[in-house]
């Protein structure tokens, strides 16, 4: 059995650790709720331009432009396909950096020609320890998710896509689907699919009247589409922000549990050493006095 010092000095670490992991998931749980605030306040911006390109399609289904061309004449093999890889700057959040990095793996895996793009230090590291070249790097955008830096990101990607050095772009990010679910996912950014655009009911009353686009279908596109991009982007930055924090807040929980049963189970080990301890000063006073006798 371990004397009282010794259980006294671990019972004194279990409790400093259970403040550090009590700190984190409060810490947590007050970024999670900010940045779910951040994301609904934008939501409804970011829904009419879906709306928009949709009513857009659907009164001319004939359209064709830059942003939905998926480039047909390119052999799949010869496909240039960017990655946008969203990780966290930090580890203690369980399983969600080793899931992300995961599928990004196996999705490179499946194309010749990838090109890589990094949010998070915990992606960078890990990409740099394998030897996978990293393109460009989006560093300080994993903790701060905000509309400047999605728009950043979009603009790089349309320009890329723009100018052919790239023909499709994904973006893999960890969705939020409840509390308890993390769910990694991988959605395409570039070109656009009509078929991701649905028929929205409250829009179609107005499908039998003839719509004009000022100053062209063309024109207000290229007005719709990178902000519709820029949306997608600021959602993945904001959802892998929210899983993180809940997945760090699940796990500074399962910590903190474990924590207070294994305080427990050391100050059961303390009282019953503390119990022997003076037991047995107790018999060696007895057995000293029958000695003196």
């Amino acid at each position: 059995m371990a004397s009282i010092k010794e259980i006294r000095t671990h019972i004194k670490s279990v409790e400093q650790t259970l403040k550090i992991t009590n700190a984190m998931y409060l810490i947590s749980s007050s970024n999670l709720r900010k940045a779910r605030k951040q994301l609904t306040d934008v939501e409804p911006y970011f829904r009419k331009i879906e709306v928009t390109i949709s009513d857009i399609l659907h009164h001319s289904p004939e359209i064709s432009h830059v942003f939905f061309d998926k480039r047909p004449g390119v052999q799949p093999a010869d496909r240039k396909i960017g990655y946008i890889v969203i990780t966290g700057d930090k580890g203690l959040a369980g399983a969600y950096n080793h899931n992300i990095l995961k599928l990004a793996e196996q999705k490179m895996s499946q194309s010749a020609h990838t090109s890589l793009f990094v949010v998070g230090q915990v992606g960078r590291s890990y990409f740099q320890e394998h030897g996978i070249p990293i393109d460009v790097e989006f560093l300080y955008t994993a903790q701060d998710p905000n509309m400047a830096r999605a728009r950043d990101m979009a603009e790089l990607m349309l320009d890329l896509y723009l100018e052919e050095q790239l023909d499709e772009v994904y973006i893999i990010f960890t969705r939020m689907v409840n509390t308890f679910q993390m769910e990694p996912t991988i959605h395409k950014l570039l070109p656009l699919d009509p078929d991701v655009f649905p028929e929205y009911e409250k829009n179609r009353d107005s499908y039998n009247r003839d719509v004009a686009y000022v100053p062209s279908v063309k024109a207000v596109m290229d007005r719709l589409v990178p902000g519709y991009v820029k949306g997608d982007i600021f959602g993945a930055l904001v959802e892998s922000y929210c899983s993180e924090q809940n997945s760090r807040m699940t796990a500074m929980k399962s910590s903190s549990d474990n924590a207070r049963a294994m305080l427990q189970s050391l100050n059961l080990s303390y009282n019953r050493a503390r119990q022997a301890a003076i037991t047995q000063e107790i018999t060696e006073v007895v057995g000293g006095a029958q000695a003196a006798f």
